[in-house]
């Protein structure tokens, strides 16, 4: 078992990040449970973190900027992913005190537009993350509007920033492409592992959703759009009954209002392919039920067309659950180097990869072992905050020394 990471600090000084993201909604997917981890971490590492953001119903209630938590600022109510109001930036501006940092997400949030320049007229550095808007992927859909969004403003909001961050040097590479005088910096997702050093075994997810020992079973965890493809694991689950195999498909997630047609079809898609005895919906799963579930798998499958990081590849590996995923995911030399396998994301190829890993259960079992222990190390906690930490306060004196100037 790996023990429990401490709090050691690599700065010699607490940091004061601000952190904006407009909405924190987990089931809108990986980019809100990423910075609710920034923010719980940094915090709890002695550092003062504020979130600033607007509609945020997961956010923790304690999160109240007591010592080891961060403070949570809300902005007056509006359409949180446009322009905000003049209040809003009057609360924001008297937030950027020096020696703060400010730390934005997602290129297509016009306000990070405001809030960046605020942040230049107050000598505050600024790093934004992309959060895989920028892939290939992303700007093929509704490319033109991206890029008059880049042409107006976007691009130069990205130019200026101290730091572009990316997760992974294919992220990078897709991303600079569109900003090409930008700063690149890569580093993956500070993710908070610490649930997973003591794992809840995997009774209560096959008691909860009825799993039965000794039946295969495929878990896929992640919100219904169209990018994660789950029609393509559908498909495939269709060609793997049809070679005789038992197993069971558990699809946890829910969509967003936008994605509601998504779920439709792939409920339909379930229909009409005769699975619904061998496909269960069990929409959004957290906490405790989320690691069991984990547990309870056999084999955890992301067939993505688009995936900057794949926060949940690295929890279900965390778990000990092999994990099967795509090219389409920016780590995926990441995670075959953590033990995890890659196809292509076919039907016939995600079949013919699930048929191949089902048929030694023994084998795949340790290969999730094995890559439990890989991925707890490359993604350890403490190293990595203390990169961000290390991250932060170089801009920061960057930014006083060309002020000097």
């Amino acid at each position: 078992m790996n023990p429990a990471p401490s709090n050691s600090r690599t700065t010699p000084r607490p940091l004061r990040i601000i952190q904006y993201c407009p909405e924190l909604i987990l089931s809108l997917g990986g980019v809100v449970s990423a910075v609710l981890d920034w923010c719980s971490v940094l915090a709890r590492r002695g550092n003062q973190v504020i979130l600033v953001t607007y509609n945020s119903p997961d956010v923790p209630a304690d999160w109240n900027g007591s010592p080891g938590k961060p403070k949570v600022v809300w902005l007056p109510s509006g359409k949180a992913n446009w322009f905000v109001s003049s209040e809003a930036m009057r609360i924001w501006d008297q937030l950027l005190t020096p020696g703060s940092v400010a730390h934005l997400h997602c290129p297509w949030t016009p306000s990070n537009i405001q809030m960046s320049r605020a942040a230049r007229r107050r000598g505050v550095p600024y790093i934004v993350s992309i959060h895989g808007m920028l892939d290939d992927w992303s700007m093929q859909q509704r490319g033109l509007k991206k890029r008059i969004f880049l042409a107006v403003g976007g691009r130069r909001f990205l130019t200026l920033a101290d730091r572009v961050h990316y997760t992974a040097n294919a992220e990078c590479d897709q991303g600079q492409r569109w900003i090409p005088n930008a700063t690149p910096l890569v580093l993956p997702y500070l993710i908070d592992l610490s649930a997973f050093h003591q794992l809840p075994g995997p009774e209560i997810g096959r008691s909860k959703f009825g799993l039965t020992t000794g039946v295969p079973t495929l878990l896929f965890l992640s919100r219904l759009h169209e990018k994660k493809g789950v029609d393509i694991l559908i498909d495939a689950a269709d060609l793997l009954r049809k070679s005789g195999r038992a197993f069971k498909v558990i699809i946890a997630g829910s969509a967003a209002d936008a994605d509601r047609e998504y779920q439709s079809k792939l409920s339909d898609q379930v229909k009409r392919l005769k699975l619904e005895d061998t496909v269960q919906f069990v929409g959004l799963v957290t906490g405790t039920h989320k690691l069991s579930l984990y547990q309870a798998a056999d084999l955890f499958v992301l067939p993505t067309l688009q995936e900057n990081f794949g926060l949940v590849l690295i929890e279900a590996m965390a778990a000990s659950t092999p994990v099967l995923t795509t090219r389409g995911t920016d780590i995926w030399r990441e995670i075959i180097s953590c033990g995890g396998n890659v196809s292509e994301n076919t039907p016939s190829a995600l079949c013919a990869a699930m048929q191949k890993l089902l048929t030694d259960p023994l084998a795949l079992a340790r290969s999730g072992q094995s890559s439990r222990a890989l991925v707890m190390n490359r993604f350890n906690v403490d190293r990595l905050a203390g990169e961000y930490e290390s991250l932060y306060a170089k801009i920061i004196s960057e930014h006083k020394s060309d002020m000097v100037r």
